[in-house]
């Protein structure tokens, strides 16, 4: 049996890609930065569980990273929640009725941003799985069947996900033009 790799072969191999996916859930920099960091700890800790039979290390290490930041996304939904509930209730509380957070991804044009954006508002707003699809085939730019191997599901359910994520995103984008008056 092959030996795991090192942590810092993992690091090395896979530390913009934990990056770039990270900066794909949260637009921003900071948090993007964050969350590698954490995810690096979560490898470092499960290296030793590493199996090269199941998945090559880029895999293992996406799925981690997909996993991770769906569960950051989540416990910020929920912090949110309570914040505004809390708002509702105590009428001097620091809870904030919505932070749309900070919209921070480099290689976006000014001009761009806000359109951009928008767009990834509307990704933000598909169900995890949808989202994920998205975010690893036409972003992270991931074949179908690496896609399907991040997320653990047969290649058919990853294109089925894939089309109702973009069927979705296009009725989105339809009902705000109609809401816009385009």
């Amino acid at each position: 049996m092959t030996p795991p790799p090192s942590f810092r072969e993992v690091y090395h191999e896979c530390k913009d890609l934990v990056y770039n996916l990270a900066l794909q859930y949260v637009h921003n920099t900071d948090d993007a930065q964050d969350l590698t960091q954490e995810v690096f700890v979560k490898v470092h800790h499960h290296l030793h569980a590493f199996d090269p039979a199941a998945a090559s290390i880029t895999t293992w290490v996406y799925r981690i990273t997909v996993n991770h930041c769906l569960d950051h996304l989540k416990a910020r939904r929920t912090k949110k929640r309570f914040a505004f509930i809390t708002s509702l209730f105590v009428p001097d509380s620091d809870g904030t009725m919505h932070d749309p957070g900070h919209f921070d991804h480099p290689g976006v044009q000014m001009e761009d941003a806000e359109e951009l954006r928008n767009l990834f508002s509307l990704i933000d707003r598909l169900p995890p799985r949808q989202r994920t699809t998205l975010i690893l085939t036409k972003i992270e730019d991931r074949s179908q069947q690496e896609a399907a191997e991040i997320m653990e599901i047969p290649p058919k359910a990853l294109e089925s996900l894939v089309q109702r994520a973009k069927s979705n995103l296009s009725e989105m984008l339809e009902q705000q033009r109609r809401i816009d008056g385009k």
